[in-house]
């Protein structure tokens, strides 16, 4: 076995700590190096062990790296992608990779004119039950797959301050599920309608009005086989977040509960820790088994079209 990918992370916050517990017994990956600007992150980080840094340069500049993770705030991501392929090193960034099409189209440039490996984070691919349904459904077993419905639904809304970063629900949590219905079918999306429903009256983590934002959306999808996607997305679960996804098929019907409050975040964090080992395989020159730029860019494009969709068809709806 090669000795393990030494992995710099680059913001220590809640995403950035998730995929730190996701490493930890990991023999093929670790994290050796944080870069975080917050001193009250750094500290938080401390019984990692790896080394910390105040900042991205200190960091690349003091520090023997294999690759790189972006962990920091979404709109950030793009600067720091065209940063780090500036050293030359592969890069493992969080989706949704930018919060516009246009910026995760500049990232992807970016790498690709450095000629380093890229890969963006879209764990779903990595659960196992999620692999097998969308292997099921192109072996035909389920036959004509009428609809494939995505749902995300968390405990409750985030901060004020996360969501001023994140470009809202449709971007912070609908790209998973708009890379996710792509994936597991196969098939482009090619049309999009959608509603919402806007803040919930004094309900947790209302953005400022710079970062307008809503609790809960729904998207119906065409997709270019000819089946249909619906993706429902809402920020009050009271029992816990959850996730799944369900195929309607003419032979069969299949559902994945794969996030289940009654189990925590056991399958994201396993799932997250299968696509870091994933990455440094490609990193050291394997396949590229995880999202792509051009997965992320039409993520975003969906989410962006979505969007668009619920300003036409006349806003929100409380």
């Amino acid at each position: 076995m090669p000795p393990s990918f030494r992995l710099g992370l680059i913001g220590a916050g809640r995403m950035g700590r998730t995929h730190l517990r996701a490493f930890a017994g990991s023999e093929r990956v670790t994290v050796t190096a944080i870069a975080e600007v917050s001193e009250q992150a750094r500290r938080a980080v401390e019984p990692s062990g790896a080394a910390l840094y105040p900042g991205i340069g200190p960091m690349l500049d003091g520090a023997a790296l294999d690759g790189v993770l972006i962990t920091a705030p979404s709109d950030q991501h793009g600067a720091i992608i065209s940063e780090v392929a500036a050293r030359g090193l592969p890069i493992l960034c969080e989706k949704p990779c930018g919060v516009t099409a246009a910026q995760t189209r500049a990232a992807a440039e970016a790498a690709a004119a450095a000629g380093v490996p890229f890969q963006v984070a879209y764990w779903r691919r990595y659960v196992p039950m999620l692999g097998e349904l969308r292997e099921r459904m192109a072996a035909g077993e389920l036959g004509t797959v009428h609809l494939v419905t995505c749902y995300q639904w968390d405990l409750e809304p985030p901060s004020a301050a996360f969501r001023a970063h994140s470009g809202g629900i449709l971007i912070d949590m609908g790209v998973h599920e708009f890379d996710q219905l792509r994936w597991l079918t196969g098939q482009d999306i090619t049309g999009l309608s959608a509603v919402a429903s806007g803040l919930v009256p004094g309900g947790l983590g209302e953005p400022p009005d710079q970062a307008p934002d809503v609790d809960s959306a729904q998207v119906i999808a065409e997709l270019s086989g000819g089946g249909t996607g619906f993706i429902s997305l809402g920020r009050y679960h009271p029992a816990g977040d959850m996730a799944r996804a369900e195929a309607f098929g003419t032979r069969g019907t299949v559902r994945c509960d794969f996030l289940d409050p009654a189990e925590g975040e056991r399958a994201q964090l396993e799932a997250v820790r299968r696509q870091a080992e994933s990455f440094a395989a490609f990193a050291r020159g394997g396949p590229c088994e995880g999202a792509t730029g051009a997965d992320a860019i039409a993520a975003l494009e969906a989410a962006e079209q979505a969007g668009a969709a619920i300003r036409v068809a006349g806003g929100t709806r409380q």
